[in-house]
């Protein structure tokens, strides 16, 4: 069950971060989810390090770090990603 979990999340995460990103990123879906997961695990890392992992109410803060830390990625990725030759 909680690699479901972490596939929605990642799934969410990834989406809004693309949204956060200007422009069109021509990344599949399974790369957005892959990176939205990472970011999620970086971000609650982050989170933990600063010492805002466990808040009262929503962990907005948290939320915030996930997904900058997966707009990053997805804007690392997608360069790579567009500069790919199609066989």
């Amino acid at each position: 069950m909680a690699l479901l979990w972490a596939i929605i999340a990642g799934l969410v995460i990834g989406l809004l971060a693309r949204l956060l990103l200007p422009g069109r990123q021509p990344i599949p879906l399974w790369a957005t989810i892959l990176v939205g997961i990472i970011g999620g695990l970086i971000g609650n890392g982050l989170a933990a390090a600063f010492g805002v992992a466990d808040t009262n109410g929503v962990d907005w803060i948290r939320h915030g770090f996930q997904i900058g830390v997966a707009a990053l990625l997805i804007a690392l990725v997608t360069p790579m990603w567009a500069g790919r030759r199609r066989v």
